[in-house]
C-alpha cells in the first residue's frame, strides 16, 4: 500500500486551512491601508487660512437687497433686528431699509455674523439703535415708558403675572405687542422684583400717552 507523505494536503486538518487563510487575507490587508495622508491633522499641522470678504456699505439699502448683496459676497451668516427698539420681526424683507450694520463695511471673515438695524420704509432711522439685547430678566423693574410692551415682557422673568391694558378708554385689546407703548407701569422703576404682578397700560405707537 502507498504511504501519504504527513504534508499531503488531503491529510492537512480544515482548521489549519482556514487560519493560514485569515493570516493571508490580514497581511493582504495590512499591506493595502493607507498611511497618513499630507493633509492629515497632525500636531503643527498648518491650519488653511481663514476665508475673508469685502463687505459692502448697505446703510440706505433695502434689507432684501442688503441680504442678496451680503451673500453675493461671501457673508451668510445674517440677521437682522429693529432699529426703533419695538422688537418687531422682519416677515418681509422688502418692507425695510438698512440704517446701520455690524460690522461696519470692510474685509471681514466670511463667517462673521452680520447684523442689520433696520426700520420700515416709510418711518427714519433713529439717529442711535434704540434696541437692546436682552439677555436675562432684570432683577429691579426697567423704565418701560415708551418700550414697545413686546420688549417689557421680554425683559420680565417668564413666571411674571403680567397684565396689560389699553391706557385709553376704548378698551382695546392689545393684541401686536410690538404696536403698543408702554405709558404707565406698576411697580414703579427701581423697585426690586421678587415675583409681585406687574401691570402696564399702554397705547399704539401713533398715539399719545
Amino acid at each position: 500500500m502507498r504511504t501519504r507523505s504527513p504534508l499531503d494536503p488531503t491529510r492537512t486538518p480544515l482548521s489549519i486551512l482556514t487560519l493560514t487563510l485569515a493570516l493571508v487575507l490580514a497581511v493582504a490587508a495590512c499591506e493595502e491601508a493607507p498611511g497618513p495622508g499630507p493633509g492629515s491633522n497632525k500636531p503643527g499641522t498648518a491650519r488653511s487660512p481663514q476665508a475673508t470678504g469685502s463687505l459692502p456699505d448697505m446703510t440706505g439699502k433695502g434689507l432684501q437687497s442688503a441680504q442678496d448683496q451680503s451673500q453675493a459676497a461671501g457673508f451668510h451668516h445674517l440677521h437682522s433686528h429693529d432699529a426703533l427698539g419695538r422688537g418687531r420681526v422682519q416677515a418681509l424683507d422688502r418692507n425695510w431699509k438698512v440704517c446701520d450694520q455690524t460690522p461696519k463695511a470692510g474685509k471681514h471673515p466670511t463667517d462673521i455674523k452680520i447684523d442689520f438695524a433696520t426700520v420700515k420704509l416709510e418711518e427714519d432711522c433713529p439717529t442711535d439703535d434704540q434696541a437692546t439685547e436682552i439677555r436675562e430678566p432684570a432683577p429691579t423693574m426697567p423704565d418701560f415708558t415708551g418700550k414697545s410692551v413686546r420688549t417689557a415682557r421680554r425683559s420680565l422673568d417668564t413666571s411674571t403675572s403680567l397684565t396689560i391694558t389699553d391706557a385709553s378708554p376704548e378698551g382695546r385689546l392689545i393684541l401686536v405687542e410690538s404696536n403698543w407703548q408702554v405709558c404707565t407701569q406698576n411697580p414703579a422703576a427701581g423697585t426690586r422684583l421678587n415675583g409681585q404682578p406687574v401691570t402696564l397700560r399702554a397705547v399704539k405707537f401713533d398715539e399719545t400717552c
